[in-house]
């Protein structure tokens, strides 16, 4: 089973496949980068100043520069996980990453984190004075124009979704939140944002302000960068595919632009098919 949506340049739409929910993933990273950057312009949140007693900031966390570590990698997390067990609280997972000693100084270097955008949910959250669903809601859903993304908090609520070879995960092993919802309104959120219906031309531009990463070159990547919640090349990024690869216990998703032609796809994992590389493909 596989969710093809595509919007062209004109701003037609073409839906292939399942057209219900599916999990986002790691493309909820980006949602949460719009959030904190419309808090910004609304001057609740500052993006280059450390954070209240933080020794990083907001932009550090969202380019993935704060020297947090990720769970991604220990062993008893995915244990857990594919034993159905229930999330750990995140005083545990704090406590098994040794989350309070960082990993360099702020700034000074570059790891994927996770636990970098729990923190950046938790400052949205504070920041907006609501639960982060209702944040994600009221800063980037609804002015996107969407009306089925939500946060999924429970299994209840991913009970129709579609999960691909995990039907009985828990959303909450997702510390930083999962979105979920059509694949069309992925495309839209992301058109939203390259088209200027979310942030000012400014907050934009300083989004795409990006830290390239050569050691991760692939064929597929050949100039990789990471920005303010963004996937993207280091070289004229607006040109080239820009958006964010997720994936998870039973499937891939991945949501990208190049200039106004938008893609999100979502694969089972039984496809056999790698998102990113299908959506690098249709917007080729």
């Amino acid at each position: 089973m596989e969710s093809r949506a595509l919007i062209n340049s004109a701003g037609t739409e073409t839906l292939s496949g399942h057209a219900g929910p599916v999990p986002w993933w790691s493309f909820t990273k980006t949602a949460l980068a719009i959030a904190a950057l419309r808090l910004v312009e609304d001057g609740r949140l500052a993006l280059d100043k450390p954070l209240p007693g933080r020794p990083f900031s907001l932009a550090q966390l969202l380019r993935h520069e704060a020297g947090l570590p990720d769970y991604g990698g220990l062993p008893a997390y995915h244990d857990d996980v594919a034993a159905g067990a229930q999330p750990w609280s995140t005083d545990r997972l704090l406590a098994e990453t040794d989350a309070a000693r960082l990993r360099y100084p702020p700034g000074e270097g570059w790891a994927y984190s996770n636990i970098g955008y729990l923190e950046v949910a938790q400052v949205v959250s504070a920041a907006s004075d609501l639960a982060l669903g209702e944040a994600l809601r009221a800063l980037v859903f609804a002015p996107a124009g969407l009306t089925a993304a939500r946060l999924a908090l429970t299994p209840e609520d991913l009970a129709d979704v579609a999960m691909g070879g995990a039907p009985d995960y828990h959303p909450g092993w997702v510390y930083h939140g999962l979105v979920v919802g059509p694949a069309i309104e992925a495309a839209r959120l992301l058109r939203a944002l390259i088209t200027g219906a979310l942030l000012s031309p400014e907050t934009f531009a300083a989004m795409l302000e990006r830290r390239a990463l050569p050691e991760h070159r692939s064929a597929l990547h050949p100039d990789p960068a990471y920005a303010l919640g963004l996937m993207l090349r280091a070289d004229d990024p607006l040109n080239h595919p820009l958006g964010h690869t997720g994936g998870g216990p039973g499937s891939g998703f991945a949501a990208y632009a190049r200039g106004c032609r938008v893609v999100a796809i979502w694969t089972d994992e039984a496809s056999g098919l790698d998102a990113t590389t299908e959506a690098f493909a249709a917007l080729a």
